[in-house]
């Protein structure tokens, strides 16, 4: 979930980026005070789907940088891979580094996975965790929530992980580049880091439901009073909304996505019949989270590449009878651009969640 180099003093700058399966995103943010941050630069750069090696992710890296600009050398990376582990558990009070050893030799029984292979972080998400807070999810959830006996001393804990292959070719990838590599995290944590810090009172105050919309899959954070309490992923992304636009190819593609932004009639069925699935799993996570809590979710914040698409928002508030809508990680930043680029932020700073995610999380460790 993430790893640090703690020897490092930290400095006042930072380059964020979000290593996302179909585009590369990345931050220049700084640090003038407690309150005051600047983003001083952006940039978004598609990438190849079928990257493996070190020196092709270094590439596709190094033109990213170059679009950056900027002289910073510190940088948070995060990393959206299907192949990750994002799960709650609850368990007596533990130190952090032996619970983490523990989930790794004990995966099958504490997480119903083997943790062998993954490089594996935990942090506290309650002090004052017990039973009543959380319990067992229904069979197609079940990967969420991990429940022990009714003691009061329980606490609930974010367990990360990213297979140690995974982790190694990043590294290799970035020991080729420029960058002091300081934060590696999964994606979902920075988008969550992004908007406490862009909207602390609805985080701290209300139940909120995140729904980030990614190439390969999409993933559900909910949260209430400030605490993580649900954490779920499900394989539906853009991929497989442009599959259904084009027919597997049958139309071009940036004209299938210019009918969806000018609100092509036909088109819209066609999105309405895609989106049912995304729109489904959201509301048994919704339906899950309020059965448990008794706490109602009153709209939904949605970010990501599809969250662009005014069509695809009205959709997605029909189908799940609650307003959905976008969010804006740079909320409590200053913005110096230059008006060209300032501009273009307009249209990409739904996708930069996560990258701003990990600068935070940089800026203010």
């Amino acid at each position: 979930m993430q790893e640090q180099h703690p020897m490092a003093r930290r400095g006042n700058s930072v380059i964020g980026i979000d290593l996302g399966k179909r585009s590369y995103k990345a931050v220049l943010l700084s640090k003038k005070s407690e309150t005051r941050y600047v983003l001083t630069s952006f940039a978004s750069h598609d990438v190849p789907e079928d990257l493996a090696t070190p020196d092709a992710i270094a590439q596709q890296l190094k033109q990213l940088l170059r679009e950056l600009g900027g002289q910073t050398r510190n940088c948070a990376i995060a990393v959206s891979e299907p192949g990750s582990l994002l799960r709650i558990i609850e368990q007596p009070s533990t130190p952090p580094e032996l619970l983490r050893n523990a989930l790794r030799y004990n995966g099958l029984s504490m997480l119903n996975q083997d943790c062998k292979e993954f490089v594996l972080d935990v942090a506290a998400i309650s002090a004052n965790g017990s039973a009543t807070e959380t319990s067992s999810a229904p069979p197609n959830l079940e990967a969420n929530v991990t429940v022990q006996s009714p003691v009061t001393t329980q606490m609930r804990y974010l367990v990360g992980g990213m297979l140690r292959t995974q982790v190694k070719l990043i590294s290799e990838a970035m020991a080729k580049t420029r960058l002091s590599v300081d934060i590696l995290q999964l994606a979902p944590v920075c988008s969550l880091n992004a908007f406490e810090f862009a909207y602390p009172e609805v985080h701290g105050k209300e139940a909120f439901l995140l729904l980030d919309m990614g190439h390969l899959q999409s993933t559900v954070l909910i949260g209430r009073n400030g605490e993580l309490t649900f954490t779920r992923s499900f394989d539906y992304g853009g991929k497989h909304f442009t599959q259904a636009l084009t027919a597997d190819g049958a139309l071009d593609v940036n004209a299938a996505h210019l009918m969806v932004k000018t609100g092509d009639a036909g088109m819209a069925e066609i999105c309405r019949t895609t989106l049912t699935r995304l729109a489904t799993e959201v509301r048994n996570s919704i339906g899950f989270f309020e059965g448990q809590h008794e706490t109602p979710i009153h709209r939904i914040f949605v970010s990501g590449g599809l969250s662009r698409a005014e069509m695809i928002l009205q959709i997605l508030s029909d189908e799940l009878s609650l307003p959905c809508e976008i969010w804006d990680p740079l909320e409590n930043c200053e913005v110096a651009l230059a008006m060209a680029k300032r501009k273009t932020l307009q249209n990409e700073f739904t996708s930069l969640n996560v990258a701003c995610g990990a600068a935070f999380e940089y800026l203010r460790s």
